[in-house]
């Protein structure tokens, strides 16, 4: 199934934005639709608060990354200021996504190793 977005004013996708394409294209009434969309996000955000990767077929990984302490400075007034060990998200797209934002056809796409 695909779904249209080119008809959205702004260049962002939203969670009511996702929402209304899941009554319109699926046929979810509006609130089933909205409660869905927030527990797909609560779901991901619980998955990386508890330190456990997202990994979506076909579009991309979630990782939690450990960032060390580091040195810093302020850019303003040039004063060292140290920077505490943090945890970080980071998003890497699937193979297939890439091939899809460059335009690449299915056939262009490399298979999976079996």
């Amino acid at each position: 199934m695909e779904f249209s977005v080119e008809s959205m004013e702004t260049p962002a996708l939203t969670k009511a934005q996702l929402a209304e394409l899941l009554f319109e294209q699926i046929g979810l009434n509006k609130r089933e639709s909205k409660d869905m969309v927030d527990a797909f996000f609560v779901l991901i955000a619980d998955s990386l608060v508890d330190g456990q990767d997202v990994k979506i077929s076909g579009f991309g990984n979630f990782q939690i990354r450990t960032k060390a302490p580091r040195p810093g400075r302020n850019p303003r007034t040039g004063e060292s200021i140290p920077i505490e060990a943090r945890r970080v998200v980071t998003f890497h797209a699937s193979h297939k996504l890439k091939g899809q934002i460059h335009g690449d056809s299915p056939e262009d796409q490399v298979p999976a190793a079996s």
